[in-house]
């Protein structure tokens, strides 16, 4: 039986300086980006490379769920973040969430210190990106707040450890620690800027329908509960039964509202009558909040081509490329209803060894 895996033999991968470091040129293929080419390269190389850039690739990244003894392979987190091009998507309004919580799970528990320092120098960029973002737009201070607290917890377990030092040279570290001193200092400088007095209309300003219809759109119990704290009308429209209605329709099935409905013997009393708010969090307790709803865009997973990839971008399917595929995989009785499902960020490092 044939062995499927890369040749020992083999002269290895073309790696390729950047600004930030010797990266791998397959990896770099995924996503155009500016490149600092080295001095050592030749002319040709350099021509063949912008050749190359013209043709911009989604971001994707193929995984190998399962080794066997005829397909050998290893999924690395720092490859898989460069090539879902995790820096950029930081800007992005829609994935900023996804990114921040992924950055939560690596920071918190065995911390970055267990990764590799390729992983680590990337991880540490991307929250540096974070910061210069939320100070930029104002927005989502809380959670940057909390990846400062976690990083400074982080530098304050290392530095009392008696031995056992972080993966990486000691100028590493040394890098790190100088990278978390400016995300903190870059926290610590932002300041809420109220806008003009000439800006018009602002939140006050607007009628209380306006203000029901921002309510509405939020997604997160904890949001609507800051914004009751911050505003007295805020406080009085959250506390309407509709609002904790449409969430609960929102996050949970009918018959997982039946089932709390009957336990709170609910049933038979009218809708209006009832507590949603009451309901809403016994059905958080019972059933938790599907986490694939708590991020306007979230990391999917095509079970044909085994592809990670941001749904509004797509990914080069192998469906796409030849159509014949399909019909070959329903014939083989390996056709699956839902060809792609989301990937939450604690899943996501499943696929790693960490």
């Amino acid at each position: 039986m044939p062995f499927i895996s890369k040749d020992w033999r083999s002269p290895g991968e073309a790696w390729v300086k950047t600004d930030e470091g010797w990266e791998k040129l397959k990896v770099l293929e995924c996503v155009k980006r500016k490149r600092c080419i080295s001095e050592c390269s030749s002319s040709s190389d350099t021509e063949i490379d912008n050749e190359n850039s013209d043709t911009e690739i989604p971001p994707h990244c193929h995984i190998t769920l399962k080794c066997t003894r005829e397909i050998a392979g290893f999924n690395g987190l720092g490859e898989a973040v460069r090539r879902l091009d995790f820096r950029s998507s930081v800007r992005d309004g829609r994935r900023f969430n996804y990114v921040c919580a992924l950055l939560r799970l690596l920071v918190s528990g065995k911390g970055i210190t267990s990764l590799p320092g390729g992983a680590q120098r990337l991880l540490l960029q991307m929250l540096e990106e974070v910061a210069t973002y939320v100070s930029d737009s104002q927005q989502n201070i809380n959670v940057l707040r909390g990846l400062v607290q976690q990083l400074r917890s982080l530098v304050n377990q290392e530095n009392q450890k008696c031995w056992g030092k972080p993966l990486g040279s000691q100028s590493l570290w040394e890098g790190h620690v100088q990278t978390i001193q400016r995300i903190q200092n870059i926290a610590s400088q932002i300041q809420i800027r109220e806008p003009g007095p000439n800006i018009r209309p602002k939140l006050h300003d607007l009628p209380e329908e306006c203000v029901r219809e921002i309510i509405l759109k939020l997604t997160d119990y904890k949001d609507l509960e800051s914004s009751a704290s911050a505003w007295s009308l805020m406080a009085a429209l959250i506390s309407e039964q509709r609002v904790w209605r449409e969430l609960s329709h929102y996050h949970f099935t009918k018959q997982q509202i039946d089932v709390i409905l009957d336990k709170m013997c609910l049933q038979d009393t009218k809708e209006r009558h009832r507590n949603w708010q009451a309901i809403y969090h016994a059905l958080r307790k019972m059933y938790g909040v599907p986490e694939e709803l708590q991020y306007a865009e979230i990391l999917a997973f095509c079970r044909l081509c085994r592809c990670l990839f941001w749904p509004s971008a797509g990914h080069p399917c192998i469906v796409d490329q030849d159509p014949d595929i399909r019909q070959r995989i329903r014939e083989a009785g390996n056709s699956e209803s839902v060809e792609t499902q989301p990937v939450p960020p604690a899943q996501f490092l499943k696929y790693f060894s960490l």
